[in-house]
């Protein structure tokens, strides 16, 4: 009996495993993107860069932070200045939430945030909060300085050749955990 039932935990297992769907993990301390499915690591990008000022809560346009949270990739352009982006929908409800209790929003940026976010649309990007943020390669920057430096505005950036391997798992709706 013992042996059915592991068997059928064992089935179950590899069953939910095949049903969930992958989603990317950015270690902003470990400077690593893992594409996930369920707790499974299927690839491992390292050497990333972030912002300038680091990850945490991003608190305004221009302060070179990369910020920290659940987004999906809300768009995906193959030629952009940096090789490929991969835009997410930052910002977030949660963003939203904290920036309009603050006051680094006003209630209509806030109201726009959240009407795009119910229609499942990319949120406005020139609020105060700021937008563009995304995935992204080098494209025709300092090779030297990627991986060394954060150079970024806010984004995470890889080598042209990882965001090429990157994009085989990219799709519009992933989720993205930076933490």
């Amino acid at each position: 009996m013992r042996y059915f039932i592991f068997l059928f935990l064992f089935f179950f297992a590899c069953f939910s495993i095949a049903e969930e769907t992958t989603w990317l993990l950015i270690d902003t301390q470990k400077k690593v993107i893992e594409v996930k499915q369920g707790w499974r690591t299927l690839a491992s990008f390292t050497g990333i860069s972030i912002g300038r000022a680091g990850a945490k809560l991003k608190q305004k346009i221009g302060d070179n932070i990369t910020p920290l949270g659940t987004y999906e990739i809300a768009y995906i352009k193959d030629n952009s200045h940096f090789s490929r982006f991969f835009g997410l929908n930052y910002p977030s409800m949660a963003d939203a939430e904290s920036a309009i209790m603050d006051k680094r929003i006003s209630d209509l940026e806030f109201q726009e945030i959240k009407l795009a976010h119910s229609n499942n649309m990319l949120p406005p990007q020139d609020t105060a909060l700021g937008g563009y943020i995304g995935i992204h390669g080098i494209g025709q920057g300092n090779k030297n300085i990627h991986g060394v430096f954060d150079w970024t505005q806010g984004c995470v950036a890889l080598s042209n050749q990882q965001i090429d391997q990157l994009a085989i798992w990219i799709y519009q709706g992933m989720r993205v955990q930076i933490k």
